[in-house]
């Protein structure tokens, strides 16, 4: 970070994703190796159609995109996580329980530290998705090991003061002077490293009979990078060539299928977590050497933003894709036959509402006076329609990954209460809002709108579509 005095917040974003990104690649190598084949994943995809490759964002963005994923244990570590990363120009995002009755319930509520603007999205769109234990919800932690897990968190220190007065000076500032920037950067990125610390094998093992992630969260004095996730155009292609290499995958590619179709909201998978060398301290308080299975090497494969009725259909379309399993069809034959319901074109997703897409006027405009509808603007030539990309996650995909890299599920109590967890509990922890991925999504829309209605001569676009027009769902057949 030379040639200047001041580095700006969206620099040091930038340059704390590389330094995560280095710092984890040093501690797991084979995140690495899944670096690099996503570069040439991209790049052969681009090479063969450039047009396509670069629907969803430039090739220099999508190549260099990255989302981490941290756990903490408390309001308190959520909020000064949260003052981490609002130096860097992140806000939370979005509401995710990833509790439950399904086989991938874990005991976390999470929200992602992102960018929220168009504009920063475009310098640097580096994500964080942050869990907070749940230590109070019945299913899991009955009131002796909630007392006892508590006053545990309640003694560790994740993010030291240093570090937290230079992230609120950043945010004041909107950045740092160059010395402290690299202080900063120094001290925050030593915040996710891997400790070395012995772990109690006593109370890690207890917690994790109830839950890995549980374990991996309460049972360690410390936190770290559970993942770090670059962004590749074409999943599937990456998981042969993974495999391919002798790299063990998950079984199966989380979230929509691929088909004929465009690509929405969000595809994931990973490699299995590997043993990693780590001190245990036993009961005698001897310290041997041993292994945990935590971390693992997570990719993905980003689509288009869905507006709230896209994403209620989709959401029937998954409940539909488990009653097809149910009756005995193959996971990914029930996506493909589900996904059928879903417009085959762009045009279509947007023309019924389904997508958010943003607008700009047509290089080689039609002559005369424009319609006043959006619709007829498309059909007539005067705009043309690009997609917002998806920024944001999926539970039950977060919830999937997680599980997959757990030696077991677990144990939970189905019948006990669990306790609350929503959007005001995560703002008031965070002592911040907490954003709405919708309303980002339309005002970004919205924006796009407005600026064509002044290019056109208009007061605005008006728009006519019909809210209830939506593709027919059929639970019917496997």
């Amino acid at each position: 970070m030379t040639g200047s005095r001041f580095v700006e917040t969206h620099r040091l974003r930038a340059a704390f994703a590389r330094s995560l990104s280095s710092m984890y690649g040093n501690e797991v190598p084979a995140y690495t190796t899944l670096v690099e084949v996503s570069t040439q994943v991209n790049s052969d995809a681009l090479a063969a159609d450039p047009a396509r490759a670069q629907r969803l964002g430039r090739i220099d963005r999508v190549t260099a995109e990255r989302h981490g994923a941290i756990r903490v244990g408390t309001a308190r570590e959520l909020a000064r996580v949260a003052t981490i990363f609002a130096a860097l120009g992140m806000s939370p995002v979005g509401f995710y329980d990833l509790r439950g009755s399904q086989s991938t319930s874990l005991p976390i509520v999470s929200t992602a530290f992102r960018p929220t603007s168009r504009e920063a999205l475009a310098i640097n769109p580096f994500r964080v998705f942050t869990s907070v234990l749940v230590t109070d919800d019945r299913r899991y932690f009955d009131a002796d090991l909630q007392s006892e897990l508590d006053a545990f968190l309640a003694r560790r220190e994740l993010f030291p003061d240093v570090v937290i007065a230079l992230a609120e000076r950043a945010e004041r500032e909107g950045g740092l002077d160059e010395g402290d920037a690299e202080e900063f950067l120094r001290r925050a990125t030593a915040c996710f490293e891997l400790s070395t610390e012995p772990v109690d094998r006593a109370w890690y093992e207890r917690l994790a009979r109830i839950s890995g992630v549980a374990a991996d969260i309460g049972g360690v004095t410390s936190t770290h990078i559970n993942h770090l996730t670059p962004r590749v155009l074409d999943i599937d292609d990456l998981y042969r060539r993974m495999t391919e290499r002798g790299i063990t995958m998950i079984d199966e590619i989380q979230g929509p299928p691929r088909w004929h179709g465009p690509d929405v909201l969000l595809r994931q998978t990973s490699f299995k977590a590997l043993a990693e060398p780590r001190r245990f301290r036993e009961a005698d308080g001897s310290v041997v050497e041993g292994h945990l299975s935590v971390r693992f090497g997570e990719v993905e494969q980003r689509g288009i933003a869905l507006t709230r009725v896209g994403r209620d259909l989709y959401d029937r379309l998954v409940v539909e894709v488990d009653e097809r399993v149910a009756r005995g069809a193959e996971r990914d034959e029930a996506k493909l036959a589900a996904w059928q319901s879903l417009p085959t074109t762009e045009a279509d997703l947007d023309r019924l509402g389904l997508g958010f897409f943003e607008y700009r006027l047509s290089a080689d405009r039609p002559a005369g006076e424009p319609p006043a509808d959006l619709d007829s603007l498309l059909d007539e030539g005067w705009l043309e329609a690009t997609p917002i990309v998806y920024e944001d996650f999926l539970p039950r995909s977060a919830a999937g990954i997680f599980a997959s890299n757990l030696d077991d599920a677990g144990t939970s109590d189905t019948a006990a209460q669990g306790s609350l967890r929503d959007e005001g509990w995560m703002a008031e922890a965070l002592g911040r809002d907490l954003g709405d991925p919708f309303v980002l999504y339309e005002q970004q829309r919205a924006a796009s709108l407005g600026t064509c209605a002044r290019d056109l001569g208009r007061d605005r676009v008006r728009i006519d579509r019909p809210r209830t027009q939506q593709p027919r769902t059929d639970t019917r057949g496997a």
